[in-house]
């Protein structure tokens, strides 16, 4: 990976990592509904002006059953679910609830696809399984259903994750990445909308709560699909995934720096486990050949 690369890289994880600082901030003002439409509309206004401005005619209809699919997996759920978990939990938390996807994408594919765990995969989902023990187990006794409700959805995110990455491998590879992305945020638009129109509007946004949402939906969603698309043009996509393991990193150093959050002891043990799990489950990492694995 060259250094320009690497720089992208680093770019897209704090871009990333900010997207739960953004959600942290809009949230609870605008609530989850209208700040994911708000989110994925303006996302997919910003890829519409993208594709005018480079002169592309994306083929949005006759991939419309693909787009509506991979929208509601990789993006209409996942923020409705983070944008609800972000009214209770930390920035900090949920980027490290976020690295867990791999795992699960691990887990799935084992059981939906029937692909064999090796040892590194298997010790991979047990320290992800004891991460996130470690992230919510400590503080069981002092939150309430709330909270609980919370974590539950800050884990329902990464699982959808988690399935869009296994229907992704079932899925023809004659769409354009661009177009994905574009396809992506039209259907999540259109699917979230019910949401919008029936979740209401928690208080009356401040200046501050409009541009944190506009740098969610431009910044954060269109911008970073950009960019990591074109990593993945240009090292790969097992490289590019590794941003996966930078996002926490930033998630938790804006939550700390900007929301003024605490980090304890248990979110550092578990948050260390979810990423250990995260690269032994993705392949990043792999224990030693002393003999075949199955």
């Amino acid at each position: 990976m060259d250094s320009t690369s690497i720089v992208r890289l680093i770019v897209l994880a704090a871009i990333w990592g900010g997207s739960f600082l953004f959600l942290r901030i809009g949230a609870p003002v605008f609530g989850p509904g209208i700040v994911v439409e708000l989110r994925v509309g303006l996302a997919a206004v910003f890829l519409w002006l993208v594709s005018r401005w480079l002169r592309r005619q994306p083929q949005l209809l006759a991939h419309w059953r693909h787009f509506l699919k991979i929208g509601l997996l990789n993006s209409a759920l996942p923020f409705l679910f983070f944008a609800y978990a972000a009214q209770t939990l930390s920035a900090s938390l949920l980027s490290i609830l976020n690295s867990s996807a791999p795992i699960f994408g691990a887990l799935l594919s084992a059981f939906w696809l029937r692909q064999p765990v090796s040892r590194s995969a298997a010790l991979g989902l047990a320290c992800g399984v004891a991460g996130v023990a470690t992230l919510v187990g400590s503080e069981a006794a002092v939150h309430s259903e709330t909270w609980w409700g919370a974590v539950t959805a800050g884990l329902a995110a990464p699982l959808c994750y988690g399935i869009a990455s296994v229907q992704a491998k079932q899925s023809p590879a004659a769409i354009a990445p661009f177009d994905n992305a574009h396809g992506s945020m039209w259907a999540a638009a259109l699917l979230v909308l019910p949401f919008a129109l029936f979740m209401p509007m928690r208080a009356s946004p401040a200046p501050l709560d409009w541009a944190a949402v506009l740098a969610l939906a431009v910044i954060c969603t269109g911008a970073a699909y950009l960019l990591y698309f074109r990593l993945i043009q240009d090292v790969g996509p097992m490289r590019a995934l590794s941003v996966t393991f930078l996002i926490p990193v930033f998630g938790v150093l804006w939550g700390v720096l900007l929301l003024d959050e605490k980090i304890g002891w248990n979110t550092l043990a578990g948050g260390a486990l979810v990423l250990c799990g995260t690269a032994l489950a993705n392949g990043v990492v792999k224990l030693g050949r002393g003999r075949p694995e199955v």
